[in-house]
């Protein structure tokens, strides 16, 4: 077996059937070194999105299979999918995510609500990421009073908070300004680096594939590692 953190072989993944079938993923493999960032880059529509959320268990292959951390996604049901996504697997999406009426200190702390961490522990680590990522005098304020660019650095404080072995993050900087993408960018770096996790990243940002260890093009559902 390979050291890699996530690996992915033959998977397809069809949307659809007969003349109207869309083939979202048509025999995908690539293997991610742990502790690296992956850039996934393709047009809209060339599946990126359909791959991440089969690699994070949020949608099921048709055929192939998915390891995460040495767990194989095609044996786990929907409680075993769950488990890995609290667990091994986090997210950042392009919406940011975040709870309106907690502030950025109680949208860090979910994932360690859930599971149930001590309350002098999730404080400690909930202080660490904000002074992460550059908010820890923000912790009070909710979504509303930061900017995209604070609200996008709080969901990925939030993403970190249950150590992750796997960061998924879909078009993170797609909302966010020039500037400010570069400086969430460059900060998804950095966390990769200090953190340990391992991240794939889909986006059209060529400052990201920059920043990358390693770009994966995407197609028409056909990927070149």
């Amino acid at each position: 077996m390979s050291g890699a953190l996530l690996s992915v072989k033959g998977v397809n993944r069809t949307f659809g059937t007969g003349p109207a079938a869309v083939h979202a993923l048509r025999d995908v493999s690539f293997d991610v070194e742990p502790g690296t960032m992956v850039a996934l880059v393709g047009r809209s529509g060339s599946g990126k999105t359909t791959l991440l959320n089969v690699v994070g268990g949020l949608d099921r292959p048709d055929s192939g299979s998915v390891v995460v951390d040495g767990l194989d996604l095609g044996g786990l049901d929907e409680d075993g999918l769950s488990k890995l996504r609290r667990e091994r697997v986090s997210y950042i999406f392009q919406t940011f995510g975040l709870i309106p009426v907690l502030s950025a200190a109680e949208n860090v702390g979910v994932p360690l609500r859930l599971a149930r961490a001590e309350p002098a522990e999730r404080e400690k680590r909930v202080a660490l990421l904000l002074d992460l990522v550059g908010l820890a005098g923000h912790a009070e304020q909710r979504p509303g009073e930061l900017s995209g660019g604070q609200q996008q650095r709080v969901a990925i404080a939030r993403a970190l908070a249950a150590s992750p072995r796997l960061l998924i993050a879909d078009e993170p900087t797609g909302q966010l300004d020039a500037e400010t993408g570069l400086a969430v960018m460059a900060l998804l770096r950095g966390v990769v680096e200090s953190e340990g996790v391992t991240a794939v990243v889909a986006t059209h940002d060529p400052v990201m594939m920059a920043l990358a260890d390693r770009v994966i093009r995407i197609a028409d559902g056909h990927v070149t590692p």
